[in-house]
């Protein structure tokens, strides 16, 4: 009977194991058959790209390489009101026409601006995106910038700058750009200061237009049920009257990192919102993939979720067990030579020193004790995610045109599988010991910030001395 039990804990560990090797086999063959992102450079240099999955939906959108960041301190805020502005009506159509022709299609558009990107996309039935293609052309060549529309808009986006001080997570991550790249273009708010935003007139909209948005700086994307072939076609007959009238593509200028906090003590709100950082990797660095691992090792956690005890991530143990916090989120967010790497935390006032402590064990940890297996497990982690973030035309729309604008390529999914994958303990010591040991970090926190230890201490915590 024991070599019978013996027997069939072989055969049950042999079934894993050919289970385990066909997931294996059927990931990478999913890797692999994704269909490929296709690449055109227009002759006004426009790059249209796009990824053909053959369905029945399609997003197609434009990304302009232009924010908050090529903005000064009078202009700032520009970028976001041009974004606005693009749906007010063109020269062609006018408001009502625009939404009407795209609810009765049944599609969506719409825009979003970043510190360096300006976007304006459509997702629509895969038929539709002739039509698509052009509404996106049309308000991008042709809005009227009408004065009466300017003032009607400048209302709204005042009481949309109203929305977002009330989200105290946008105010924070503000803040700490802020403090983090201070004096620098990084540092300004995307929606810009009121006074900017009271001021900005049509001819600084027209000048903006002018200065940013060159054909050498656009990328057309699309995913979904997008033909190539054809979305070139569209965008030739769409776009070959923009020319590049700026001869020189502005200059970006470095931000200078600075290790600093701000506080903006209430002692009348019931928890603190509070992010603690250091200066992180742009997209194109060879580090950022570690850091990746490392931001996931790190995790997130609310206490809202069930099996806070039985995490993976040993700050979400401690998290849970200790009553450190009512919720934590890791970050790595990147921009093209610079970055920020950190966490944001939601805490009580009386256990914001704790959670700082446990915080920067964990960082330091990272730097000299992580194992192979946790960043195994980072990185299975790390993996799932980025596909899940693709799961849609939407996000691989994103996807396309943001790392067209980032690395002037799209980096095809099994590559950048195969680099996380190659990441080791030892390059995540090596990383981590770069951009974290012994570095100055930066602060942002809103609410009853009494409790949270002062700079000096939290600097000090940034290594550890070994006998």
């Amino acid at each position: 009977m024991l070599k019978a039990g013996i027997t069939l804990k072989l055969l049950s560990k042999q079934s894993q194991n050919v289970r385990l090797l066909a997931t294996a086999v059927g990931y990478k063959q999913a890797l692999v058959n994704i269909p490929p992102t296709k690449l055109t450079v227009l002759d006004n240099g426009i790059r249209v790209a796009s990824e053909d999955s053959g369905s029945a939906t399609a997003t197609v959108g434009l990304w302009i390489d232009a924010g908050s960041r090529y903005e000064t301190s009078k202009n700032n805020g520009v970028a976001h009101f041009l974004e606005h502005m693009a749906f007010k009506g063109t020269s062609k159509r006018s408001q009502t026409d625009l939404e009407l022709l795209v609810e009765n299609m049944g599609a969506h558009l719409n825009a979003y601006t970043s510190r360096e990107q300006t976007v304006f996309y459509a997702k629509c039935l895969a038929n539709d995106v002739p039509v698509a293609v052009e509404i996106l052309a049309d308000i991008i060549q042709n809005s009227s910038l009408a004065e009466p529309e300017i003032e009607r808009e400048r209302g709204v986006i005042l009481r949309e700058m109203q929305d977002v001080e009330s989200n105290l997570q946008e105010v924070v991550f503000d803040h700490l750009h802020a403090t983090a790249f201070q004096g620098t273009p990084l540092g300004q708010t995307i929606l810009g200061p009121t006074k900017n935003i009271k001021k900005i007139s049509k001819a600084d909209l027209q000048q903006y237009i002018k200065t940013h948005y060159q054909p050498t700086r656009i990328v057309l994307s699309g995913a979904g049920g997008v033909e190539h072939e054809r979305l070139v076609d569209l965008a030739s007959k769409h776009f070959s009257g923009l020319k590049n009238t700026v001869s020189d593509t502005p200059l970006l200028a470095p931000c200078r990192y600075t290790g600093s906090e701000i506080r903006v003590r209430d002692d009348s709100m019931p928890l603190a919102h509070v992010a603690i950082a250091v200066e992180g990797a742009g997209w194109t660095d060879a580090d950022n993939i570690p850091l990746m691992v490392a931001n996931t090792l790190i995790g997130a956690w609310d206490r809202s979720q069930g099996g806070g005890a039985n995490n993976a991530s040993y700050l979400a143990r401690a998290a849970s067990s200790a009553n450190l916090c009512h919720s934590f989120q890791s970050f790595n967010t990147c921009y093209k030579d610079t970055g920020l790497w950190g966490i944001y935390f939601v805490a009580e006032p009386l256990q914001l020193d704790d959670m700082v402590y446990n915080i920067q064990k964990e960082w330091m940890k990272l730097c000299v004790s992580v194992t192979e297996g946790e960043v195994e497990r980072a990185k299975n982690l790390l993996k799932t995610n980025m596909l899940l973030q693709l799961d849609g035309t939407t996000p691989v729309c994103e996807d396309i045109g943001r790392q067209m604008l980032c690395y002037n390529r799209r980096i095809p999914v099994h590559e950048l599988d195969a680099r996380i994958e190659a990441v080791t303990a030892k390059n995540i010591h090596e990383v981590c010991t770069k951009f974290l040991y012994d570095r100055c970090p930066v602060v942002a926190a809103v609410g009853p910030t009494e409790g949270l230890p002062d700079y000096t201490r939290i600097r000090a915590g940034m290594y550890w001395l070994r006998a």
